[in-house]
């Protein structure tokens, strides 16, 4: 299935946008959606995103050298990147711009929608994604146990940290200074360093991490 979103005058949209068409089932979600693009199942819906940004791309990439880095150094897990979708539930299937697997579940990590629990999972808003990404996303994901989820807020100039306590996510909004992973031992950032522009050297932050 193709969907080519258009304005009255039959142009392309350009800017962000997040399309949802009902009456789905998983099946259908599994054998219809396209790998090359965003997608996602919820509750009988499917979520269609506009492209990602290169500001997004940017912040997306930044972090995933960091944390692969990072993890190839200490020879700890595995991290993925989307698109790479991960199945929560029966009802729920997301695509996270990023997600880091525990060393006991990369053997696991297969096929397409991985059936494996990340430890934690990294999202970075846009205008379009801003109220998924910090609600809707935020419930899915702590149903379904993740230990740790961190959303880049860009409007807000924050990464707003959910870590599961009995269940429910505790969140903390970290606007300036250091903020350390509980999910994956070792692993912290300087939330400053995502908002530059340009962003720092990947090498010279991974070497502050490494130590």
């Amino acid at each position: 299935m193709q969907v080519l979103v258009v304005d009255e005058r039959k142009e392309v949209v350009p800017e962000p946008y997040v399309i949802r068409l009902g009456g789905w089932t998983l099946e259908r979600y599994l054998r219809e959606a396209p790998e090359h693009a965003r997608w996602e199942f919820a509750y009988g819906e499917v979520l269609v995103y506009s492209p990602a940004s290169a500001e997004h791309q940017d912040q997306v990439g930044f972090l995933y050298r960091l944390l692969a880095g990072y993890c190839e150094t200490r020879g700890w897990g595995k991290v993925l990147m989307g698109p790479a979708a991960v199945r929560l539930s029966s009802e729920v299937v997301r695509e996270p711009d990023l997600f880091v697997l525990a060393p006991e579940d990369v053997a696991r990590a297969h096929g397409s929608p991985l059936q494996v629990r990340p430890v934690l999972v990294v999202e970075v808003t846009s205008p379009s994604t801003r109220r998924i990404d910090l609600i809707e996303k935020a419930q899915d994901y702590a149903q379904a146990g993740i230990p740790e989820y961190w959303v880049v807020d860009t409007d807000g100039g924050a990464v707003v940290a959910h870590r599961l306590r009995e269940g429910l996510y505790e969140r903390t909004s970290v606007t300036a200074g250091r903020l350390e992973s509980q999910a994956v031992p070792g692993f912290w950032l300087d939330v400053g360093w995502l908002f530059r522009r340009p962003l720092p050297p990947v090498a010279e932050c991974l070497r502050q991490i490494v130590g």
